[in-house]
């Protein structure tokens, strides 16, 4: 075989293989015991799409008073027939930007391949049939619950005031809003890592690398 050719083919295995590994290696490489208070009590829904994955919490009072920020700058939480509030963060143009493919432009494309800033995005829903096979309930116990709410709630950039900061004029409908983000996205470390690291705090193993929705899937059935 040429050389040119084996480094052209040493180049295209290598993303395969740590997409391989990221799926079979765990995070945390070694699983917790479980305590006294690690009983699962909590259950959370994973929604994903080919290239996005979300996480839905359904809506208590509890829930509403910790996210109460949510509605001090505009967010409708308190809606009388929301049922979930789904949080997911990824790239600042191509989320907003591109609500289907429909509306795929070269310019936030391009940032989702490179580096961009961050946003969370916001949403309600109602009831959500969890028979789907884009729906996965994950059970935490009330511990991890917490610890992933705050890791979400933590998720969002602060003002000065320390309130949170709405983009303007950035929503898909009349339920959703865009909130400014710590971190930067890159297509290596994007909204599925995001999404994985949030499980993490809730006490589940992921795959150590999950860049794409079906190899988080396939890492909690492997790990979770």
């Amino acid at each position: 075989m040429h050389k040119t050719t084996r480094r052209l083919l040493l180049v295209l295995l290598i993303p395969v293989v740590l997409l391989i590994l990221g799926t079979l290696v765990p995070r945390p490489l070694i699983a917790s015991k479980p305590g006294e208070g690690d009983v699962p009590v909590r259950e959370v829904l994973l929604l994903s799409n080919p290239i996005h994955t979300d996480i839905a919490l359904r809506l208590d009072d509890e829930l509403r008073s910790t996210f109460a920020a949510l509605g001090l700058s505009g967010f409708a939480i308190d809606h009388p027939d929301a049922v979930y509030l789904v949080l997911g963060w990824g790239g600042r143009a191509f989320y907003i930007e591109t609500p289907t493919w429909g509306d795929l432009k070269p310019g936030p494309a391009f940032k989702a391949l490179t580096v961009d800033r961050s946003v969370m995005h916001v949403d309600l829903a109602g009831e959500i049939i969890t028979d789907n096979p884009a729906v996965r309930r994950i059970l935490l116990s009330e511990a991890g619950y917490r610890q992933m709410v705050a890791a979400m709630l933590g998720s969002f950039a602060k003002d000065a005031a320390g309130g949170l900061e709405p983009v303007a004029d950035a929503a898909y409908g009349p339920n959703d809003m865009f909130f400014e983000a710590n971190g930067r996205f890159n297509a290596l470390l994007g909204c599925n890592t995001w999404t994985a690291a949030m499980l993490r705090a809730g006490g589940v193993r992921t795959g150590w690398w999950t860049p794409l929705p079906p190899l988080l899937t396939w890492s909690l059935d492997l790990h979770g």
